[in-house]
């Protein structure tokens, strides 16, 4: 960890959980060393990959820093996904370790023996399969190694071809003393995070802003507070517990705290709030307005990708003269170009590109996709795949979701996977699969399926394919509904028009 940030006060809170449990810088510290040797001595070196598989447990940190101080990936897996899509993940990312929970033990038995992983740990219990991880730091030395070359998280994201992706950085230079990541400099540069602030993390461990954040967030020697889910109301309470300087959310979480009763929302003290992030999905205006009104002009809302290629950002009071935009480059600059890469100008729609003004990243095992990412002219421009305009001043807005990406709840959701899957269903001919807009969640998963002939449609077809999705893949990936269609719109050669089915549900 960065300089000052245990030795000067070790008994200060790096993590706590709502329950009670809390877990010290000096314990961080020691923690994270003892794993750094156990990792070390089962033969991981510089450039190899960790697989982590937990729930929201403070443990996840204790990983985090031994990956960072040993040279090597971490990949966080998403515990939500099925066994195959973990195992694919494992085997595609080469991991050589795998930590897990024992709250996660069916699904972490399920994957024990997958790809090359050598090293399998297990905290919070027993699990088949597994070593014990206590037991494991217990026997390691807690001294540091002379040596702590700088980590780097390797997180999946998902392409529209369904098979998850994971986005990969040339390892800092330096040392773990060394800030390394722009996330870093950014929680203290552009969001005010000291060594005094207490930060509430709300979404789930294993997405790539709660795990950078608060690891960037320590890196300053300020407290996460993590929540084990999110709860509306309890994330109020522990904002005014424990006075929360900083916290992060996406607008699902808003509207879910607007939609208490207004006895229940004017309870809580939110007085000691001097930022909330707001990011990973667009927030609509009305339920913007109506937090800033509540909480005061401090929220602040970014755009970025985990290809942390760039980023923008808008403060309340500039976002109450340009309502809807998501502000201008911190990282950057930001390009609006045409599909021949032409730029174009202020108030002109096109694919928005970052400039890089760091390292770039690469989809592991993916040249394509990384070459699809840059612009055909310049290739340290990059794009997230998203479509808006600036205005004269150099504000950017976004108008259109990448490639019809469904995001739910702040959670990227990519209908090809769902599609490939339906399509093997023997009742379906033809689907197609959109976002439909949702009051709580933004978009839900929507199918629109034209049966074969013959078929009989109805309400006992619509679960049976629901349900054939679930057995197959993540649940929260199947539609929450499906609608029968005579036909589907596609162009004369087979594409399928997205853009007009979208149209004709609006």
């Amino acid at each position: 960890m960065y300089p000052g940030t245990y030795a000067a006060d070790p008994g200060r809170v790096a993590a706590r959980t709502p329950d009670g449990e809390v877990l010290t810088y000096a314990e961080l510290e020691e923690r994270s060393v003892r794993l750094a040797h156990v990792l070390r001595d089962a033969g991981l070196r510089r450039g190899d990959v960790v697989a982590l598989l937990t729930d929201n447990d403070l443990r996840a940190f204790e990983v985090y820093w031994a990956v960072m101080r040993s040279g090597l990936y971490l990949t966080a897996i998403n515990h939500h996904l099925s066994p195959a899509e973990v195992s694919y993940i494992l085997a595609d990312s080469g991991a050589s370790a795998l930590i897990v929970s024992a709250a996660l033990a069916p699904l972490a038995t399920a994957v024990a023996g997958t790809g090359q992983v050598g090293l399998r740990l297990a905290f919070g219990g027993k699990v088949p399969g597994y070593d014990s991880y206590d037991a494991a730091l217990g026997a390691a030395s807690a001294v540091p190694f002379a040596d702590q070359p700088h980590g780097a998280p390797m997180l999946y994201s998902s392409g529209t071809t369904g098979r998850p992706k994971g986005v990969r950085f040339p390892l800092p230079p330096g040392q773990i003393d060394e800030p390394g990541f722009a996330v870093v400099r950014n929680v203290h540069d552009v969001f005010g995070v000291t060594q005094d602030s207490v930060y509430l993390s709300p979404a789930p461990i294993y997405h790539a802003a709660p795990l950078r954040w608060c690891g960037a967030v320590q890196a300053y020697g300020a407290t996460v507070v993590m929540m084990r889910r999110f709860d509306a109301e309890q994330a109020l309470a522990l904002i005014q517990e424990h006075r929360v300087t900083h916290a992060q959310f996406v607008p699902t979480m808003f509207v879910r705290m607007l939609q208490l009763p207004e006895a229940v929302r004017s309870a809580y003290d939110v007085s000691s709030l001097q930022v909330a992030v707001h990011a990973a999905a667009p927030c609509p205006v009305e339920v913007k307005q109506k937090m800033i009104d509540w909480w005061g002009p401090v929220l602040a809302e970014y755009y970025a990708g985990t290809e942390s290629n760039g980023m923008t950002v808008i403060d309340s009071l500039t976002w109450l003269t340009r309502p809807g935009s998501v502000g201008r480059a911190v990282r950057g600059p930001v390009h609006v170009c045409a599909d021949d890469g032409t730029e174009l100008a202020a108030g002109q729609v096109g694919l928005v590109y970052f400039e890089a003004d760091g390292v770039p990243f690469e989809y592991h095992n993916d040249p394509e996709k990384t070459r699809n990412a840059q612009h055909p002219a310049h290739r340290n421009w990059s794009t997230l795949g998203d479509i808006g305009y600036l205005d004269d001043d150099g504000f950017l807005f976004l108008t259109d979701r990448k490639s019809f990406v469904i995001i739910s709840g702040g959670v990227n959701i990519y209908p090809q996977e769902i599609e490939n899957v339906l399509a093997l269903h023997p009742a379906v001919f033809d689907v197609a699969v959109i976002g439909v807009p949702d009051p709580e969640m933004g978009e839900s998963v929507a199918a629109f399926v034209q049966p074969r002939d013959g078929v009989l449609t109805g309400p006992e077809l619509e679960q049976e394919i629901i349900a054939f999705v679930k057995a197959r893949i993540a649940g929260f990936k199947a539609p929450r509904s499906v609608r029968f269609v005579a036909s589907l719109p596609r162009t004369e050669t087979g594409k399928l028009a997205k853009g007009r089915l979208r149209d004709q549900v609006s």
